[in-house]
């Protein structure tokens, strides 16, 4: 009798091996499973940094656009400022031009003015030339008349001596006769005088 209850304990004990080592299997199954969490985990954090390498991207494509924006904006409005300065420097130059031509035509009207004084200037001396030689040509016509009435007188032909008294008082010629008295002759107006009196008594 005591010699099958070892054998019986014995089976007994093996029975409940067999759970022992499936529990044994399933705690080394979870241990197992426990590193795969890490590796499943990482294809849902991978798409982060990939997701920030476009942003990045998008925003230095935005940084350059604006950059190039900017430097083709400061070109153009330095262009726009160059030919600004230039259509200013053209009228600064029309305008220095119109200057110069307007000074020129004050100077040619100055020269104009100052040539006219001397016309005139001219002028009058010829006015005054003519003046004066048309008083002596009257007063040679007066002495001619004054010879031609004395020559008249002498050869008695009263007759012509009228006509050139009434031709000499006619044109004022009289009134040209010099009344200086020549050395030792008689002036011309008076002889004048007393040759009309001697006609005008006959």
């Amino acid at each position: 009798m005591k010699l099958e209850h070892p054998e019986h304990n014995d089976q007994s004990t093996d029975l409940p091996q067999a759970p022992a080592a499936e529990s044994s299997d399933t705690a080394s199954a979870p241990a197992a499973q426990e590193p795969a969490t890490p590796s499943a985990a990482q294809p849902a954090d991978s798409p982060k940094p990939r997701d920030k390498k476009p942003v990045v991207i998008y925003i230095m494509i935005l940084f350059i656009a604006a950059f190039l924006l900017m430097t083709l904006s400061f070109f153009m409005h330095q262009r726009s400022n160059t030919e600004v300065l230039g259509e200013l420097q053209d009228s600064v130059n029309a305008m220095q031009a119109v200057q110069q031509t307007q000074e020129k035509v004050i100077e040619l009207q100055e020269e104009l003015s100052d040539t006219q004084d001397q016309l005139d200037a001219l002028q009058a001396e010829k006015d005054a030339s003519d003046e004066a030689l048309l008083d002596a040509n009257r007063e040679l016509d007066a002495m001619i008349g004054l010879y031609s009435l004395q020559q008249s007188y002498l050869t008695e032909d009263y007759d012509t001596c009228r006509n050139i008294l009434q031709s000499m008082e006619d044109q004022g010629l009289p009134e040209l006769l010099p009344d200086e008295e020549p050395s030792g002759t008689t002036a011309p107006s008076l002889r004048y005088q007393q040759l009309k009196e001697a006609i005008l008594n006959q």
